[in-house]
């Protein structure tokens, strides 16, 4: 069900990775991402997974709620793989028919591909399972106030960000609820062709539309209320700071990305 989809809720736990500054988890996560784009060998992606294994284990989040973070994008992943097989077109050619053309090399390249947007999904959500919606923003902030000297709102995205990460999983779960109230009443998404489907659909946008509108405004009203606003000078009540295992969280994600470095160089012809 789309209720069970979990990216952008957070996972309350009393870990390693949980009591790290939110800084240096979203500096982690950018150096994740970039190791991911230099990775090439399976070599490569057998080191990110052990790095994420590591990682999921200190963090003591169960293993089925990675797991579901996965689900949002099974579709994405099964159509690249599709694409890859079957549009790549170079090296030995293991089956052809029509515009269709197997190869050794699309079906290697399809693997890395998928085990690539896999990873990329459960790094990154690592970041809002183990870190609060007000600590990311305040980690965000931070990492962007060298550009308050050039008048970018730092503030205004910080929140504006938080706050849609945190819609995430409200929106699945209001997705879910219309569903359910239009199959009650007879509605099927699962039957028919794509353009049926597609129409079948339109029920389930306009209500959420609505929906979505409507927190909305009920949000701005609540900030509105509280006399919100998003001064130069604003105050906070826990100020954030980084210490020693910040230091050993970065020095492990660096490590990992000088591991995919080295492979990635020193060893080109692995597959």
């Amino acid at each position: 069900m789309i209720r069970d989809i979990t990216f952008g809720q957070y996972y309350p736990a009393d870990s390693f990775i949980h009591r790290l500054d939110p800084r240096t988890k979203i500096l982690s996560a950018l150096i994740f991402i970039v190791a991911m784009f230099v990775c090439k060998s399976y070599y490569s992606y057998l080191v990110c997974f052990s790095f994420l294994a590591f990682c999921i284990l200190v963090s003591k989040i169960p293993l089925n709620s990675i797991l579901k973070t996965v689900k949002a994008i099974i579709f994405v992943i099964v159509i690249t793989v599709i694409i890859n097989v079957f549009f790549y077109g170079e090296g030995k050619v293991l089956a052809s028919w029509w515009v269709f053309t197997i190869t050794a090399e699309g079906l290697i390249f399809a693997s890395k591909m998928a085990m690539r947007l896999i990873f990329l999904v459960i790094g990154t959500s690592l970041i809002t399972l183990t870190t609060t919606p007000m600590n990311l923003t305040d980690g965000l902030e931070s990492l962007f106030k060298p550009l308050k000297s050039i008048g970018f709102p730092v503030h205004d995205v910080a929140i504006i960000m938080s706050i849609a990460l945190r819609f995430i999983p409200t929106l699945m779960e209001e997705i879910d609820k219309i569903m359910m109230a239009q199959k009650a009443r007879g509605a099927s998404f699962d039957s028919g062709g794509l353009i049926k489907r597609a129409k079948a659909l339109i029920p389930i946008l306009i209500p959420l539309f609505v929906s979505t509108f409507k927190r909305a405004d009920e949000l701005a009203l609540a900030l509105d209320s509280r006399c919100y606003n998003a001064t130069p000078n604003r105050t906070k009540m826990k100020k954030l700071s980084l210490n020693r295992s910040d230091a050993l969280g970065l020095f492990f994600t660096l490590l990992y990305l000088g591991a995919i470095i080295t492979l990635r160089v020193l060893l080109p012809n692995l597959i």
